[in-house]
Formats: structure tokens, sequence, C-alpha cells
């Protein structure tokens, strides 16, 4: 064994910084795992042509509900919350890809859309500092 370290181009305080280099890189990781993230609040909002039509509050443990966006046309999407998360459950769209799109929770999340009407979910936090402080 010693043979090989002296034939190698590392020396025994190589290891050690190169240890010390791996554990650090996990710092990043342990720091934000321990902020405290009570201050944020999640909200889903719902948009239809552009316009905010409803916002949804997601908190965790919150009981689940649905909601039934209908427009002029009859088009309708039925929409459940379930404590810090939400999905279409339910439209009357040809392709359906937003009911397969499934659940979303988290901010900047790719959002649900339903294109034949033109209808988006997404997700956004607030850090709890001032009205309409987002963070995307």
């Amino acid at each position: 064994m010693k043979d090989f370290i002296k034939k190698s181009y590392l020396r025994p305080w190589d290891i050690i910084i190169i240890l010390v280099l791996v554990v650090s890189s996990f710092l990043p990781l342990v720091v934000s795992s321990m902020q405290n993230t009570d201050t944020i609040t999640k909200q889903a909002v719902l948009k239809v042509d552009g316009k905010v039509i409803k916002t949804f509050e997601l908190k965790e443990g919150a009981p689940a509900y649905t909601y039934k966006y209908e427009d002029p046309d009859g088009d309708y999407n039925l929409i459940e919350v379930d404590g810090d998360r939400i999905r279409i459950k339910e439209a009357n769209c040809t392709d359906l890809a937003c009911v397969r799109r499934g659940w979303i929770s988290k901010s900047g999340e790719t959002p649900i859309a339903c294109l034949p009407h033109n209808l988006f979910i997404t997700v956004e936090a607030s850090d709890g500092n001032e009205d309409g402080s987002l963070i995307y």
C-alpha cells in the first residue's frame, strides 16, 4: 500500500482536501432544508383567456373540494383541490390532456393547460412578507 502511495501523484493531504470538498458540496442542501417554510404560502391561479378567474389556496391538510368552471359556450372543467395540490378531474374537451396531466403542487412546475378551452392553472408561492410577493 505504501508503495502505491509513493508512486501515486496523490499526497495524504490531497485525499483529506477531496473528502472535505465532497462533504461540503452537500452544505447547500442541508441549509435549504433547514429554512423555515411556514411563512411561504402557495396558491393556484385559474386563468382563462389570460384573465384570472379564481385563486385556490393550497394548504397541506386542508379538506378536498371540487370547483366547476363553465363558460357561456357550455365548455366545462371540473377542478379538484386536495390539500396542497390541484388537478383537473374532468373536462369535456376533445383531447383530455389536462385530465391526464395529473396533480401539480409546486411553484414553477409546468402548469395544467386545457388548450381547447384556453384554460391554465399555475401554482405560485408567496414568501409572506408582502401582499403580492410571489416566488416563481
